[in-house]
Parts: structure tokens; C-alpha cells; sequence
């Protein structure tokens, strides 16, 4: 039995009990609603206790009586907008009452309230419709609601990731098989061997890149993504990116570059953030040609509340993005040149990685950019401020002049 089920099967406990043992006359607190009901309906004055309980439930409640009209609905069901006036106002829901009435069984079943009500997405209803027999034989009839629209959402999500998984790893694992049996054949030439070798491990270092950016995707997603926060200085976390970089960027004839305003101090985990960092300046790299320039810049600013934050923005001289993929470049497995990304052994994962990072850490992440011009994606995150540490004397650049990696070939 599930908990959804417990908790319908005990309200409908607790509204049987109050159908059937209350008349002691106390009116119901503002916060329940109750219907203009029949002269002779047991819910016309509910007890104080199980009042309260109806209404402080998470759940929604509608009970309608005999005639199908409503005679109680709490606060949770009433800002669903089903009910008008004393009349369920979505038939759905009425003819889920109904075929409990006659039937004189519990019916359970779930519905989706139509686009645009509430003025947002559908929302799907898990709906538990229990007749409530009183002592003068009167059916009424307990509509017991719980909104899974999100884990309806997660559920979707769930499934199209296993398929995208599925999908990225059949095609690395299905080269290797293709190459293994090809330095097979060629067995007798040293050359061809050599070269289906060189491809062999391109596509296993792509086939390990996925499964680890997997393991991080997966882990910054966790129920606990952010563990043993610490202060951090900005400047070490522009360092660090700048050097893992520095290789690629030396190899494609590519200029980097960091500044970092002084005394910047985030609060997060510090290798996390790193990633997040370094997956920009290495998709800057990979997505930019020889003879061109990746900076990275972070200044102290304020957000649209005037608390203080932190811009950490990687900008490059590359391709750029089309106006309409922007929308779509922080989806997972999504690449906006699928065939470059085959090349420089990109998985559609780092962006994402970036996004889950910087939500996680209460921040925010954009990007502007237009077709030919280069790109700029700025890490927005909360700013620690801390009066001591102002009034301490910083450098005039935190990064000193050991971030900086001009690798022109």
C-alpha cells in the first residue's frame, strides 16, 4: 500500500468518523470551507479538532453530497479552482464521484486538470473518490487529492536520460567493436594497425569521459550535492581552471588569460566549483580556433536585490551559438555541433555538470553570444563578505601573474 493510499484511506477515516459523530454544533474556522449544504447533511458543523486537521492538510479534500453538490472543501483543493460556488466546475471529477457513489467502492484514478488553468502548466491529479454512507442513508462522497505532476515531471526526466544514456554509450562501444575487429583483419599490417590502435583508444578516452561525467552529473544531483562547504577564494578557483587548460590551449594555438578583482570569496565546495569553472574554459578551447583569446574574468557586483554576488565570466573568440540553440545548451547530451564534439571527444554533459554546480551552490548561469562573434557564459554566485577580511590590505589582482597561459603556437 502506498503512503498516498494511507493518507487517503485516513482522511476518509476521519471524515466518516465526522459524518457519522458530530452534531455538537460548533461552526467550522474560516479556513474550511463549507458549501451552503442540505438542512439535514452531517457536515454542516464539523468539529473544531477535525476542522483544523481537514484544513491544514497538504492534500485536497472535497466532499459533495447526494445531489452532487459541494458541502465542504479545504483550503489545498479550493486554490485548484474546481469548485464555483457549491458545483465541482471540472466533470472529470464528477463522474468520479458518481461512479463511487454506485458502486459503493473506493475508485482511485488520475486525471489532468486542463492547460491554462491557474495560468500554468497541466497539473495531474492522483484523485481517490470514498463514499461516506451517514446514519440517514445519505451517499455523500469524499474526493481525496494529491497533485504528482512533479513526479509525474521526474519520472519523464528519468526515462529520457536512461534513453539518452543508452543512446551515447551504443555509439562508442559500437566503433570500438567495429575497430577491434578491424585490427584483427589487419592483423599482417603493421600500418593499418597502428591507426585503428590510435582510433581504438580515442573512442575508449570518450567512453571513459562519458561514464565519469556521468558518475559527476549524477553526483551533483544527489540528495546531499554540496558536502563540507568552505569559503573560497575566487582567484585560486580561476588559477586551477586556467592550468588544467593550459596544454589543449598551447596545442590549438590559443592565448589564456585571467583577472580576478582582490578579496572575492565564494562559499561551496571548492572542486566543484572547479569543475564548473574548467568544463567553460575547456569548451571555450575546444570551440575556438588557432590564434585567438579565452579570458577569464571575475568582479564583485550585486544582483537585482543588491545583495552582493560574484561574475565569473569565460569569454572567447570562437564559432559562437546561433541565437536559437541558446535556449537548449545547458540540456544534457545537447551539442550544438555534434560533429566537432565527435572530434574533440565532447560528451554533452559539461554544461549541464555547470548548470546542477551552480543552482546547487544558489547561483546562476547565462550566456550571450551570436553566430561568428564568440561567446561569454557568466557563473553568477553569492558573495561572502566579511569586514575583517575588507580591511585587510589585498594585492591589486588576487591572480598575481601566475593565471595567466599565452600558449600561441
Amino acid at each position: 500500500m502506498t503512503v498516498a493510499l494511507a493518507i487517503a484511506l485516513g482522511v476518509a477515516g476521519l471524515l466518516l468518523g465526522v459524518a457519522f459523530g458530530v452534531r455538537l454544533g460548533r461552526r467550522s474556522p474560516p479556513a474550511l470551507a463549507v458549501g451552503p449544504a442540505p438542512a439535514r447533511s452531517p457536515l454542516r458543523h464539523l468539529p473544531s479538532l477535525s476542522s483544523h486537521v481537514i484544513a491544514e492538510l497538504e492534500s485536497g479534500v472535497i466532499v459533495v453530497d447526494g445531489t452532487d453538490r459541494v458541502v465542504l472543501v479545504n483550503p489545498t483543493a479550493r486554490s485548484m479552482d474546481l469548485v464555483d460556488n457549491d458545483q465541482l466546475s471540472f466533470e472529470p471529477m464528477l463522474e468520479l464521484a458518481r461512479r463511487a457513489r454506485l458502486s459503493a467502492q473506493h475508485v482511485t484514478e488520475q486525471v489532468d486538470l486542463p492547460i491554462g488553468r491557474l495560468g500554468r502548466e497541466p497539473i495531474a491529479l492522483s484523485v481517490t473518490a470514498v463514499t461516506l454512507r451517514d446514519a440517514e442513508g445519505e451517499d455523500n462522497v469524499a474526493l481525496l487529492l494529491s497533485d504528482v505532476s512533479e513526479q509525474r515531471r521526474l519520472e519523464a526526466v528519468r526515462r529520457d536520460f536512461v534513453a539518452n544514456v543508452s543512446h551515447e554509450l551504443k555509439t562508442p562501444v559500437g566503433a570500438m567493436t567495429l575497430l577491434a575487429e578491424a585490427v584483427q583483419d589487419a592483423r599482417d599490417d603493421p600500418e593499418v594497425v597502428a591507426r585503428f590502435s590510435a582510433r581504438l583508444q580515442h573512442e575508449g578516452q570518450r567512453l571513459a569521459k562519458l561514464v565519469q561525467e556521468l558518475m559527476e552529473l549524477s553526483r551533483v544531483q544527489g540528495i546531499d550535492p554540496m558536502p563540507g562547504a568552505a569559503e573560497v577564494p575566487v582567484a585560486a578557483l580561476i588559477t586551477e581552471s586556467l592550468d588544467r587548460a593550459r596544454l589543449a590551449a598551447e596545442q590549438a594555438g590559443i592565448e589564456l588569460d585571467g583577472a580576478c578583482d582582490p578579496g572575492l570569496v565564494v562559499r561551496g565546495d571548492e572542486a566543484q566549483l572547479t569543475m564548473a569553472v574548467s568544463n567553460l574554459v575547456d569548451n571555450a578551447v575546444a570551440y575556438s580556433g588557432q590564434g585567438t583569446r579565452v579570458v577569464v574574468h571575475a568582479a564583485a557586483g550585486s544582483d537585482h536585490q543588491a545583495r552582493p554576488v560574484v561574475d565569473i565570466a569565460v569569454t572567447d573568440q570562437g564559432l559562437g551559438i546561433d541565437e536559437a540553440e541558446l535556449e537548449r545548451i545547458f540540456e544534457r547530451f545537447y551539442r550544438v555541433d555534434p560533429a566537432r564534439s565527435r572530434a574533440t571527444g565532447g560528451t554533452g554533459l559539461g554544461l549541464a555538470i555547470v548548470r546542477n554546480i551552480v543552482t546547487n551552490h544558489l547561483g546562476s548561469v547565462n550566456v550571450r553570444s551570436a553566430k561568428g562573434q564568440g561567446s561569454t557564459f557568466t557563473i553568477r554566485l553569492p558573495r561572502v563578505h566579511s569586514a575583517a577580511r575588507s580591511s585587510t590590505p589585498e594585492a591589486p589582482n588576487d591572480l598575481g601573474a601566475v593565471s595567466t597561459a599565452k600558449g600561441r603556437s
